[in-house]
């Protein structure tokens, strides 16, 4: 499995002051508030795999769908201890802890395995396109000013990104299941 870096990525997807990384690049450090407040940062996914992707709770379009294929893999991976799960909100001005905490009641979301995340939004924004290079635009200041991808990012022990799925896709779904196991057996050689 590759590591991919911002050169190798569709531009539109990667922020120009990262776009001509070609080794080395890594998810930046983060503190965002989880659904119940507590604050999440990269240690709590230190030595982890996990899965990330952008949403909002109010989405009626591909939201719901990624939601529920998120959670097939909470489901799926439940009793495994090196996987976790992060949703980062679009719109955090709207996506509140509570609204947050609602939504996860509502979709079945394990607290133990799954974070969902708001935030400053510019702190959410740069980790979009400058770390998980999934978002099309900056934002020009307006509600929806973002336009999130439907892809699932998949993220190494070493914070690097292993592979990118679409979100909404049963196939994609399986495909992401199977670069996990094979992330889990992976010996990774310590590089930087």
């Amino acid at each position: 499995m590759q590591v991919y870096e911002p050169y190798r990525i569709d531009a539109t997807l990667v922020d120009s002051t990262v776009h001509h990384i070609r080794k080395y690049h890594k998810i930046a450090d983060f503190s965002l508030l989880n659904q119940n407040g507590e604050e999440v940062t990269q240690d709590d996914y230190k030595n982890k795999i996990y899965v990330a992707d952008f949403f909002f709770t109010t989405c009626q379009t591909i939201c719901p769908i990624m939601t529920g294929n998120m959670k097939k893999i909470q489901d799926e991976l439940k009793e495994d201890q090196e996987v976790l799960l992060l949703s980062h909100t679009v719109i955090p001005e709207t996506d509140s802890v509570p609204q947050l905490k609602k939504y996860a009641l509502k979709k079945g979301v394990d607290d133990h395995k799954w974070n969902l995340v708001t935030g400053d939004k510019k702190h959410i924004y740069d980790l979009a396109r400058k770390s998980y290079m999934v978002a099309k635009s900056d934002g020009d200041g307006g509600p929806y000013d973002m336009i999130h991808t439907e892809n699932f990012v998949l993220i190494d022990k070493k914070k690097r990104i292993r592979g990118f799925y679409d979100g909404t896709n049963e196939e994609e779904i399986k495909r992401l299941l199977e670069d996990i196991s094979i992330l889990k057996e992976e010996k990774l050689p310590n590089t930087h």
